[in-house]
C-alpha cells in the first residue's frame, strides 16, 4: 500500500498564511468543487436541481449563491461551479450526479483550483493591483471571471467591507500566491 500524504496547492503539510500591513491571505484548502453543466435539452431540469440544493435560488450572470454549506456560481451560459466544506463534501461531485441524474454533466474541480481567501482593510488596493475589476463596486454575492498574473481566476465577493475569495488554476498556485503577495507588499 502506498503512504501519500496530502499536500495543499502550495505544497504544504498546512495552509499557508501571510499577514502583511492590514492585509492577510490565507490558502483555503478545505473546499470541494465540482462544475455542473446543463445537458442540451434538459436546461429547465438542471435549473430545478439546482434551485432546490441553493434554497430556490440559482446564480445568474456575475452572481453567486452563498449558502451553508454549498455555495454556487456563474461560470457561463447554464453552468455553474459548486462548492462546500471538503470535510463534508470530499464526494460533492458523486453527490451532485446522484441529485442531477441525466439533466446535468458534473464534473470533480477541488483539485483543479487554488483558493484564496484575501481579507483586510487594504483588501481594496491589493485587488486593484492584480486586476481590472472594479472592486469597489462589487457587493457580497457578486463573482467576476478575470485575468490575474496572466492567470484566468475567479473573484468572489463574501464581504462587503473586507473578504474576498480568488480561485485560480492549481497547477500555477505558486504564481498567483507569489502576484498576490507582491501586490501586497506594495499596498503596504
Amino acid at each position: 500500500m502506498h503512504d501519500l500524504t496530502a499536500i495543499t496547492a502550495l505544497g504544504g503539510q498546512s495552509p499557508r498564511v501571510d499577514t502583511i500591513g492590514e492585509v492577510m491571505l490565507r490558502e483555503n484548502d478545505g473546499l470541494a468543487l465540482a462544475s455542473v453543466h446543463a445537458r442540451l435539452g434538459h436546461e429547465t431540469a438542471c435549473r430545478e436541481h439546482l434551485a432546490n440544493l441553493l434554497d430556490r435560488r440559482v446564480p445568474e450572470i456575475g452572481k453567486v449563491v452563498l449558502r451553508d454549506p454549498e455555495a454556487a456560481f456563474w461560470t457561463g451560459p447554464d453552468q455553474w461551479m459548486v462548492g462546500a466544506p471538503y470535510s463534508t463534501h470530499e464526494d460533492l461531485a458523486a453527490q451532485l450526479k446522484a441529485r442531477f441524474g441525466a439533466s446535468a454533466s458534473i464534473t470533480e474541480q477541488s483539485d483543479a483550483w487554488a483558493c484564496f481567501d484575501l481579507k483586510g482593510a487594504k483588501m481594496e488596493p491589493v485587488m486593484e493591483l492584480l486586476c481590472s475589476i472594479n472592486i469597489r463596486a462589487m457587493q457580497t454575492g457578486d463573482a467576476q471571471r478575470t485575468s490575474i498574473h496572466h492567470l484566468g481566476c475567479f473573484v468572489i465577493r463574501r464581504d462587503p467591507n473586507d473578504w474576498v475569495r480568488i480561485l485560480g488554476p492549481r497547477a500555477s498556485a505558486g504564481s498567483l500566491h507569489h502576484a498576490i503577495v507582491t501586490a501586497m507588499q506594495s499596498v503596504v
